[in-house]
């Protein structure tokens, strides 16, 4: 079996379109299990690595450091027809989805995930501010933003902080995301929120276009006409996506290269 995080299984499933990887140089008979975490993984990805790789079979957990890392919520292999959900509560692990007031949302509506079982921290060292924030009667609200279908599949939708407030929408930039990467030219992208001052926020779409390949913004434009209007990217700047050593994209530092400030000054040529 095989650990991997998105931007590997990408740069794999890529290479071997290219023609840069042969999989007929390689000995692959006993490779049976693709395995994916630490990040919401595209429902894309994952149909088209199972076209290349027919015989594997897909699995997937969701943690924290703070639940001692992955299980306490988990897909399982029998479950490959609910490939993108994260799965549901791991052995002796509760979950809920809950508002901004713990109050748990209807089935189906996208609230913050919590979860509660044996593995929950007792703390944050020497932080109680940080602790009272994250832990209430032994639920652990993880800042994830997620969402239950009717089988009781949970989804990660983004990042409560990530979150994007345009006009009065809540926009989820990893769902912008993997829409975006369908578009076959598109290697890896990160959605972001840019101050707009009548709207708030609009969201901006930073675009890695595959190795050797060219792309416009008129191509994205037009792409993007599957997404309701709302959640259309105002923005598109081509770029490298920075991810840090477990794979997560580095949108706080995304947000910092492109502040307002360094966008003026790109602006006027400084």
């Amino acid at each position: 079996m095989v650990w991997l995080l998105v931007p590997w299984a990408q740069d794999i499933l890529d290479a071997i379109d290219s023609g840069r990887i042969k999989l007929e140089h390689y000995m692959l008979d006993q490779w049976r299990l693709m395995h994916i975490g630490a990040q919401p993984v595209p429902q894309s990805l994952i149909q088209r690595w199972l076209k290349v790789f027919p015989h594997h079979q897909y699995d997937t957990n969701y943690g924290l450091s703070e639940s001692i890392g992955p299980g306490c919520v988990h897909l399982g292999v029998e479950n490959v027809n609910k490939v993108g959900a994260i799965g549901k509560a791991g052995y002796m692990w509760q979950t809920k989805i809950v508002d901004d007031k713990h109050n748990e949302v209807k089935q189906g509506d996208v609230g913050e995930l919590a979860v509660k079982g044996p593995g929950v921290m007792e703390c944050y060292y020497k932080n109680p501010k940080a602790t009272a924030e994250s832990l209430a009667d032994g639920w652990l609200f993880t800042g994830d933003m997620a969402k239950e279908d009717e089988d009781g599949f949970i989804y990660l939708v983004d990042r409560k902080k990530d979150v994007i407030i345009t006009g009065g929408e809540n926009l989820y930039p990893v769902e912008i995301e993997n829409y975006l990467r369908k578009y076959d030219k598109i290697k890896d992208v990160a959605v972001i929120g840019f101050p707009e001052p009548r709207l708030g926020e609009i969201a901006g779409a930073i675009i890695e276009i595959k190795e050797g390949m060219t792309c416009t913004e008129d191509e994205i434009n037009d792409f993007a006409q599957g997404l309701p209007r709302y959640k259309r990217p105002k923005k598109i700047i081509f770029a490298k996506v920075p991810r840090n050593p477990t794979g997560k994209i580095e949108k706080p530092l995304l947000r910092k290269m492109y502040s307002t400030t360094n966008l003026v000054a790109e602006e006027i040529g400084e």
